[in-house]
Parts: structure tokens; sequence; C-alpha cells
């Protein structure tokens, strides 16, 4: 009997044991199949300028008018992606930068009066789904983010609370329309290591559209 009772505790060690190992699998480890991002800094060397903002539905505009103040105002880009100003009726206003904007302006502008000089500042931002990040799956809170220049994996988990209890984080994804061959490409990403353990070198730099897809544990 007392044979018996050993083998028994050898043998529920060892079933533990691999149990064990299978749930530490499914907690580490990056995705496999998927490339990796070069790990980004958390403090940059030197930051520059990210792309030039692209208005988006229901963003604020405020549009001022040299010496005729009465013409601009603070507005609101509608639903369907155009404004309405004085003397200008549904100009479309989304998927153009606050420049092109002006200089659409001015150019109505010119049937009323001479050589108007317009600028268009905006306020407030929601912009389009492509310079939005996206965080979808085992996180607190899913969210669409407003992209900003030098923007980090880790700024937008801050940003939707971080992982979520059952976040399989280091089989999450990157999803990225890589503009210069027009393809999707996937990376894989270690949200765990870098939320979990502090892991910098899982710091990865992000772009305008990318999507972030989180998988729940098996477990």
């Amino acid at each position: 009997m007392a044979g018996f009772s050993r083998r028994q505790a050898i043998r529920t060690v060892l079933v533990c044991g691999a149990a064990s190992a299978v749930l530490t699998g499914c907690a580490g480890g990056a995705a496999n199949g998927a490339s990796q991002l070069p790990a980004a800094n958390f403090v940059m060397g030197q930051e520059g300028p990210g792309d030039e903002y692209v208005i988006g539905p229901l963003d604020e505009l405020k549009i001022f008018v040299w010496r005729n103040p009465e013409l601009g105002g603070t507005v609101q880009v509608r639903p369907d992606g155009r404004i309405t100003t004085p003397l200008i009726t549904d100009m479309p206003a989304v998927g153009k930068t606050p420049t092109m904007l002006q200089q659409d302006i001015k150019l109505q502008l010119s049937q009323f009066i001479k050589d108007p000089i317009v600028s268009v500042i905006v306020t407030s931002f929601n912009s389009t789904f492509s310079q939005q990040v996206r965080v979808v799956g085992a996180t607190e809170k899913p969210a669409s983010i407003p992209f900003r220049a030098n923007m980090t994996v880790l700024d937008a988990m801050i940003a939707v609370g971080g992982l979520s209890e059952y976040a399989a984080g280091n089989k999450a994804r990157l999803v990225r329309y890589e503009r210069g061959t027009g393809k999707q490409s996937e990376y894989a990403l270690r949200l765990g290591d870098l939320i979990k353990r502090g892991d910098i070198k899982a710091n990865v730099r992000l772009q305008p559209g990318d999507v972030i897809i989180i998988p729940e544990s098996m477990f």
C-alpha cells in the first residue's frame, strides 16, 4: 500500500507539472508565425512631428477670416463629412488636412471678397479611422484612440486600461496596412511581458490605422 501511495503521489506531481507547463505556455511567449517589430524607446531622444492631421467627422474647427470675422467662426464637421459657414454651404471637410480645407475655403470666399486670408484650426479631435489606433479584445475598455506622433503600444494600453484578467497578452497581434505595398501585415506583440513583467523591449512604435487584437486565454 505504501508503494502504491508513493507511485500515486509521483504521478500526481507529474500531472500537475504538465498542467503548469501548459498554463505557462498559454500566458507567455509571443505568438508563433508572426513577424516582430523593433523595440521603441520609452522616451524618444528626438521626437519629431507625425503625418499632418486629417480632419474627421465630428471634429470641431475654428475658422478665421482676416478682416472679415463674421465669415468665420466655430463649426463642427457633420457626420456626412461636410461643413457650412456663412457664404459656404455643404463643403466637404473629411479627408482633408486643415491646410487643404483653408485653401478650399479661400477659393470659395474669393467669389465674394478680394484676396481672403483664411486659417483653419482643429480644436476638438476625433479623426478618421485611418488616423486612429483601435484596441479590441481582452482589455479593460476596448476603444479607438486618436493617433499621436511617436505613439507606442504602451501608450495605447494605458489609454484602454491595460489587459483584462484573462487576457493572453503575449498572443496579441498588431494588424497594419502597409502604405508602401498596399497590403495588410500582422506582427506579434508581447503585451504580457510589457505590462506584467516590465520588459521594455516589448514596447513598439505604432502607426496611424494600426489595430491591436488581444485574445483571451483558454484557462
